[in-house]
C-alpha cells in the first residue's frame, strides 16, 4: 500500500511555497533569518535561543509566524494524505484497516452471523455532540483558507496554492474580539456545510456496500446510526454568556442552515425529476415530481424566513415527516415506474440526510451545574417559607422533589421574586417550552453526586410546563462522584416514581477532564473504567437500558486519543450498540475538516462501536484488578502529591507556562474559571489546565502519577496485562504518545526565562519525574525508543520539533517581556505563537 513519499512531495512544495511567499512579501532577509533558525533548531538550541531572545520582538515575530504556518500547511498536508491513502485503498479493492468492509469480513470470519451482523448495524446508535472549547485558536477565516490549500494540493494547481499561502501570511492570525456565544454556534453549523452535508451520504453509501457484501441485506431508508448534536448555546456550565436567549437563538441559526441546505437539494432534484410519469400515488400533471417538491420547497423557504427573522410561534415546517413524506412519495413513484436507477441517487442521499440530521442539524443539549438547580430551589423554598432546601438532607430532597412531581399544582407561582441569577435558570427552563421539541436533546447535569440532582431538573422541567421533557443526564466527573456514580444511579433506579419517567432508557455521561484534573491520567483511567462496570451492572439489576455518554477532550489527559483504540478499551457490555461522545475544541475540524478526512471518522466510530458490541474484550481478571489498585492509588498520591499538597506549585505553575495570559485570550466565550476565583488548581478548568503545560511542552497532567504507578506494580502482572489486555495496553500506548511529544528542554528554558530561583527546584524535579517515567513506559512497552511500534508518528514528531522549538523561545520570550514590561501590545505576538505551538502540537486541549 501507498507509502509517504507523496505527503513529503507536499510538504516539500507547501515550504518552497512558503519561502517564496516569505521573500516576495517580507525580504530576503526574513527568508535567510527563517532558514538561519531552522538549521539551528536542528543543531544548536542554546545558539537558537540566543538568536531570537537578543533582539526585537518585531523581529523575532515574523520567524515565529512562518514557522507557525508552515506547521499548519503540514497539517493540512498530512490530511489530504490520509484522504489519498483511502482512496489508494479503495482503488486497489483491498481493506483498510478499521473499514467497514474489513471490519465486517473479520466479524463474518469470527463466527458472527450474517443475521446478527445485520441486525446490529442497523440497531446503531451513535450520537457525536460537538462542544466549543479554547484550544481552537485559529480563526475561522484562516480555517477555511487551508481548507481551500487541501483542494488545491488535490489538483495540484501550483499556481493557485502559490496565491492563497499569500493570501494566509497577509491574513492576520489573532482575533482580537472574545467571540460570543452565537459566533461559536456559526462556527459549529460550518463544519456541517462545508463537509458533513456531503460525508453522510457517501459514508452511508459505503456502509450499505459493505453490509449487503456481507450479510445479504441493503441498509434500510430510515436508517441512521451515526446523529449529531451539539453543546454550542446550550452549555451554561460556568459561563454567564450562555442565556436563555443564547439557547433559543442557537436552535433558531440552526434550523436557518438546516433548511438551507435542504433548499439547495431540492433546487437540484427539481432540475432531474423533469420526468412526465409517475405512478398513482403522484397528482396527475405534466411533471409530477416537481409538482410534489414544489410545496415542501416553499415551507422550506417559509421556515428559513421564520428563522431569520425571529418570528414567534412554532416553525412552518415543523414535523420531519412533513419532509420526508413527499420525498418517499417521489422515491417509491420511481421505483415502480422502472426508474429506480434514478431514485438511488441524488433523491436517496436527501432521504438519508433527513434521517440524520432531520430540520435541525443537531439536536441541542442543555448543560447546568447541579449546583445552580439547588441555588434556584433553595430560593423558591425560601421565599414560600417551606425552609432552606440547600440544607436538608438527601432524604429530605428526595422526599420533597417526589411530592411535588406528583403534585398537580404548581410550586413556583408566576410573580415569585427571585434574584438575578435564579431568576435567569428558571428562565432557561422556560425558554425551553418555546423551542421545538426536535431541535432539543439531552439536559446535562455537571457534578451531579446524589439522586436529587436529577429530581431537581425533572421538577424544574415540569414546573416550566415542558410538554415532552428532555432526558436527564447526569455527569459524574471528580474522583468521588465516579466512585459512588453506581450506587447513586442504583438508588435513582430504585425510585418507581423516577422508572415510571424514563421509558427503560437511562443516560450517563462520565467525565475525562475533571477527573484526570483530580488524580491524575492513569488514576482517572482506571476508576472510569471501574465506574463504567458499576453503571452496567446498575442499569442491568434495574432492567434499563443504559446509554454511556463520554465527554471526551483532544489531549489525552482528557481522554484524547485515537477513537478505536479508546472504543475497543471500555469494560465489556458498557458499549452495547449505543454510544455518545463529545467531539471538543479543535478536534471537529482534525475529525471533520475535510470531506474524506470525516468520511474515514464516521466508518471509525461505526465500526468501533460495532466491534465492542459484537466482540467485547474480556473482563480483566482479578489478578489484574487487584494490581490496578495498587497502581491507581500510587499514581494518585503521587500525582496529588505535587499538584495539590507541593508548597508553591501553584505559583510555579503560573510562572511557567501561559495560563494567566492565555485566561485573557479571544479564543472562546467561557471564562477560564469556575466562579470568581482568580488562583488555585481547583477552580480552573480542566481545558486550560491541560492547553498551558502543553504551549510549554511539559505535558505534566497527562503522565504525572505514571512513575509511582509503575514503580507499585508487580512487574510480571504488568506484563501480562499489556500483552492480554486492551484497556491497560492502550493505556500505556497513550501515555507513550505523550511523552514523546514531551520537551523537557524547551520546559527548562520556560523556567530559566520566567520562573523565579527559589521556585526553579519544583520544574527539576518534575523534569527528572519524566525522565523517570520514559524509562519506565519503555520497559514496560518493551521498546528500546518512545513510539517504537509507531514509525509514522515518531518521525511526524520528529520532523515537527525543529519547526515548533523556535516558537518557544520566542513565546518565552515574549512573555518574559510582557511580565516585566507590561506592553499590551505585545499580546498579539503571544496569540501567534500560541497558534503555532497548538498546530505543532496538534492535540492541545
Amino acid at each position: 500500500m501507498p507509502d509517504d513519499r507523496a505527503l513529503r512531495d507536499d510538504i516539500h512544495l507547501l515550504g518552497d511555497l512558503l519561502g517564496e511567499t516569505l521573500r516576495r512579501q517580507e525580504g530576503e532577509a526574513l527568508y535567510e533569518m527563517v532558514e538561519r533558525v531552522r538549521a539551528l533548531a536542528k543543531s544548536d538550541f542554546d545558539a537558537l535561543a540566543e538568536l531570537l531572545a537578543s533582539g526585537p520582538t518585531d523581529e523575532a515575530l515574523p520567524v515565529a509566524r512562518a514557522f507557525a504556518h508552515f506547521l499548519n500547511l503540514a497539517n493540512v498536508a498530512e490530511q489530504q494524505h490520509r484522504v489519498r491513502r483511502k482512496r489508494e485503498y479503495e482503488e486497489a479493492d483491498d481493506a483498510q484497516r478499521h473499514s467497514c468492509e474489513e471490519v465486517f469480513a473479520r466479524l463474518r470470519a469470527g463466527g458472527i452471523s450474517a443475521e446478527r451482523l445485520y441486525e446490529s448495524v442497523t440497531a446503531l446508535r451513535v450520537e457525536l455532540v460537538l462542544t466549543a472549547h479554547p484550544t481552537e485558536v485559529a480563526r475561522r477565516t484562516l480555517l477555511q483558507k487551508y481548507r481551500r490549500v487541501a483542494e488545491l494540493l488535490e489538483t495540484r494547481d501550483v499556481d493557485a496554492l502559490r496565491r492563497e499561502i499569500v493570501s494566509i501570511w497577509e491574513t492576520d492570525e489573532v482575533r482580537h474580539e472574545r467571540p460570543s456565544p452565537l459566533d461559536e454556534v456559526k462556527g459549529g453549523l460550518f463544519v456541517f456545510e462545508q463537509t458533513l452535508w456531503d460525508a453522510v451520504p457517501r459514508y452511508l453509501r459505503t456502509l450499505d456496500e459493505a453490509l449487503q457484501a456481507h450479510s445479504g441485506k441493503a441498509l434500510p431508508l430510515d436508517a441512521a446510526p451515526i446523529r449529531f448534536g451539539s453543546w454550542i448555546g446550550g452549555d451554561r456550565d460556568g459561563n454567564p454568556n450562555v442565556t436563555a436567549d443564547v439557547t433559543v437563538d442557537a436552535c433558531r441559526i440552526a434550523r436557518w442552515v438546516a433548511a438551507d441546505l435542504y433548499l439547495r437539494e431540492l433546487d437540484e432534484l427539481r432540475a432531474e425529476l423533469s420526468m412526465k410519469d409517475g405512478s398513482a400515488e403522484l397528482p396527475r400533471v405534466r411533471e409530477p415530481y416537481r409538482a410534489v417538491l414544489r410545496d415542501i420547497r416553499e415551507k422550506l423557504r417559509e421556515t428559513r424566513d421564520w428563522a431569520d427573522t425571529r418570528k414567534e410561534g412554532r416553525p412552518p415546517l415543523e414535523s420531519v415527516d412533513e419532509l420526508l413524506d413527499p420525498l418517499l412519495r417521489c422515491y417509491r413513484s420511481l421505483q415502480d415506474t422502472g426508474n429506480g436507477i434514478i431514485a438511488e441517487g441524488r433523491l436517496l442521499d436527501v432521504i438519508r440526510r433527513v434521517h440524520c440530521f432531520g430540520l435541525t442539524m443537531v439536536r441541542l443539549d442543555v448543560r447546568q451545574d447541579s449546583a445552580r438547580h439547588t441555588a434556584l430551589l433553595d430560593a423558591v423554598t425560601r421565599e414560600l417559607g417551606m425552609g432552606s432546601y440547600a440544607q436538608w438532607d438527601e432524604k429530605a430532597r428526595q422526599d420533597f422533589l417526589l411530592r411535588e412531581l406528583a403534585s398537580r399544582r404548581p410550586l413556583i407561582p408566576h410573580d415569585l421574586i427571585l434574584g438575578d441569577e435564579a431568576r435567569e435558570d428558571l428562565r432557561l427552563f422556560q425558554a425551553l417550552t418555546t423551542i421545538p421539541r426536535d431541535s432539543l436533546g439531552a439536559y446535562v447535569i455537571t457534578m451531579a453526586g446524589q439522586p436529587s440532582d436529577v429530581l431537581a431538573v425533572a421538577l424544574l422541567q415540569k414546573e416550566s410546563g415542558i410538554a415532552e421533557p428532555l432526558r436527564v443526564v447526569p455527569l459524574f466527573e471528580t474522583i468521588a462522584d465516579l466512585q459512588r456514580a453506581g450506587e447513586t444511579m442504583s438508588s435513582l433506579l430504585a425510585l418507581p416514581e423516577y422508572r415510571a419517567r424514563i421509558g427503560g432508557r437511562q443516560e450517563v455521561m462520565i467525565g475525562y477532564s475533571d477527573s484526570s484534573k483530580d488524580s491524575g491520567r492513569f488514576t482517572a483511567a482506571w476508576e472510569l473504567f471501574v465506574g463504567q462496570e458499576r453503571l452496567v451492572t446498575a442499569a442491568r439489576e434495574a432492567g434499563v437500558e443504559l446509554t454511556l455518554f463520554h465527554g471526551r477532550g483532544g489531549s489525552v489527559g482528557r481522554g484524547g486519543g485515537p477513537t478505536y483504540l479508546a472504543v475497543q478499551s471500555q469494560p465489556p457490555g458498557s458499549v452495547d450498540g449505543r454510544l455518545r461522545v463529545t467531539v471538543q475544541g479543535e478536534m471537529i475540524q482534525a475529525e471533520f475538516g475535510l470531506v474524506g478526512i470525516a468520511l474515514r471518522t464516521l466508518e471509525i466510530y461505526t465500526t468501533a462501536t460495532l466491534n465492542a458490541t459484537l466482540a467485547p474484550p474480556e473482563a480483566p481478571r482479578q489478578e489484574w484488578r487487584a494490581d490496578m489498585d495498587v497502581m491507581s492509588a500510587a499514581a494518585a498520591k503521587s500525582y496529588r502529591g505535587v499538584v495539590y499538597e507541593t508548597p508553591d506549585f501553584v505559583d510555579y505553575f503560573r510562572h511557567a507556562t501561559p495560563e494567566p495570559e492565555l485566561a485573557e485570550l479571544n479564543i472562546g466565550s467561557r471564562p477560564a474559571r469556575r466562579g470568581k476565583t482568580k488562583s488555585g488548581v481547583e477552580s480552573l478548568r480542566a481545558i486550560p489546565w491541560q492547553f498551558a503545560w502543553t504551549q510549554n511542552r511539559l505535558l505534566l497532567p497527562s503522565w504525572l502519577g505514571m512513575e509511582a504507578a509503575l514503580d507499585a506494580g508487580d512487574e510480571r502482572v504488568v506484563r501480562a496485562m499489556m500483552m492480554e489486555w486492551p484497556f491497560f495496553r492502550s493505556t500505556i500506548e497513550l501515555i507513550e504518545m505523550v511523552l514523546a511529544k514531551t520537551e523537557p528542554r524547551i520546559a527548562a528554558y520556560y523556567d530559566r526565562l520566567l520562573v523565579p530561583e527559589k521556585l526553579r527546584p519544583i520544574g527539576e524535579e518534575l523534569r527528572a519525574r519524566l525522565a523517570r517515567t520514559m524509562s519506565l513506559v519503555q520497559r514496560v512497552s518493551g521498546h528500546r525508543e518512545l513510539l517504537e511500534n509507531n514509525p509514522v508518528l515518531l518521525r511526524s514528531i520528529e520532523v515537527r520539533n525543529p519547526y515548533v522549538d523556535p516558537i518557544n523561545v520566542v513565546q518565552a520570550e515574549i512573555l518574559r517581556r510582557l511580565r516585566t514590561s507590561g506592553d499590551d501590545c505585545l499580546r498579539d505576538a503571544f496569540v501567534v505563537t500560541v497558534n503555532g505551538i497548538a498546530a505543532g502540537m496538534r492535540n492541545t486541549g
